[in-house]
């Protein structure tokens, strides 16, 4: 197994990789409902809906597939090409989370997420905010020329999955076709990353960051420096 691999997957259990998925869950209400998670990783966000949704996960990396969490949700090995193997209509809910970045054919998907998306579906989108990432290289980082390279348009990269190939969020309507409209956009980490790993310890902090975080994450000054954005997109047509 990669180095990146096993490291990634050891962070998602600290309190602060933990804390990430807390605030993105916050930010979804979903029962009932048929899902289809595009991207699932390692299938923590497919086993939290999955105790009161039917959840379809659809993960391309056996290394990820290998360490999964949880066994109630329907796992498919694959990728973008796995998506026709679905008949239209076929969920009410999509979610792709830090996934489009590390795809080429982003258009393509996203109009099959539109064919695959009931009238009035979710489409649930997280994705890298620049803003985020300077404020996190310049602040978490204390590294100033890392902070200018990106202002200056250099190229961001994750750790686990190499060059993050950023896009605007108004572009996911596009990609869509037209049957997507953007109907609320939060922030994802605004503080916690910029604190120090070892504060991220301390008893009571991962619940007290997790009030604060779910307080600002649509207020805009707030969520225009948080490290993700949660783009949450309607099916119109």
């Amino acid at each position: 197994m990669s180095d990146n691999i096993r490291k990634y997957y050891e962070t998602v259990q600290t309190p602060w990789g933990k804390l990430f998925y807390g605030c993105l869950w916050a930010q979804l209400s979903l029962s009932g409902k048929t899902i289809l998670d595009f991207g699932s990783g390692f299938g923590l966000t497919s086993e939290h809906f999955a105790k009161d949704n039917e959840v379809v996960a659809v993960e391309p990396d056996r290394e990820m597939l290998s360490l999964r969490f949880g066994e109630n949700y329907r796992q498919v090995c694959g990728g973008a090409e796995q998506l026709k193997d679905f008949s239209s209509g076929s969920f009410d809910v999509i979610l792709c989370h830090n996934v489009l970045e590390y795809v080429h054919d982003r258009d393509a998907i996203l109009l099959e997420f539109s064919r695959l998306l009931k009238k009035d579906g979710v489409l649930s989108v997280v994705k890298h905010n620049p803003n985020g990432k300077i404020m996190h290289k310049a602040v978490f980082n204390c590294d100033a020329d890392g902070a200018i390279a990106l202002l200056d348009g250099g190229v961001a990269v994750s750790e686990s999955f190499g060059t993050i190939g950023e896009y605007d969020n108004k572009e996911l309507e596009e990609w869509g076709g037209g049957k997507f409209c953007i109907e609320r956009v939060c922030g994802v980490r605004h503080f916690f990353g910029l604190q120090r790993n070892e504060v991220k310890n301390q008893t009571g902090w991962a619940d007290k960051m997790l009030r604060l975080e779910c307080r600002v994450a649509t207020i805009p000054a707030f969520r225009d420096i948080a490290f993700f954005h949660h783009v949450i997109l309607r099916r119109s047509e």
